[in-house]
């Protein structure tokens, strides 16, 4: 009995540690996420799908960096649309 108290408290102190371990990683990488969204490769009117550094433009063309076609900034155009007839809040 006594040695399953030794391994019960061994093992919720490793559940304990790993859980705390995984929450800093996650918040560390919506972090850097965020950051790296704030250059013209993220904020521009067009965009190449693989927001390479430096890419990015007001009008269509192609990125110089990979030579990839840019496609419309969905994240400006969410904000477009009309919500009259349906709600995003659920």
């Amino acid at each position: 009995m006594k040695s399953f108290r030794i391994h019960f408290i061994f093992i919720f102190f490793l559940a304990l540690g790993l859980a705390s371990c995984g929450n800093e990683g996650s918040s560390e990488a919506t972090s850097t996420e965020q950051e790296a969204k704030e250059g013209k490769e993220y904020t521009s009117a067009y965009v190449c799908p693989m927001h390479c550094e430096g890419s990015g433009s007001d009008e269509p063309g192609k990125c110089p960096v990979c030579n990839m076609d840019y496609v419309a900034n969905e994240d400006l155009q969410e904000g477009t649309h009309d919500h009259g007839d349906h709600d995003h809040s659920h």
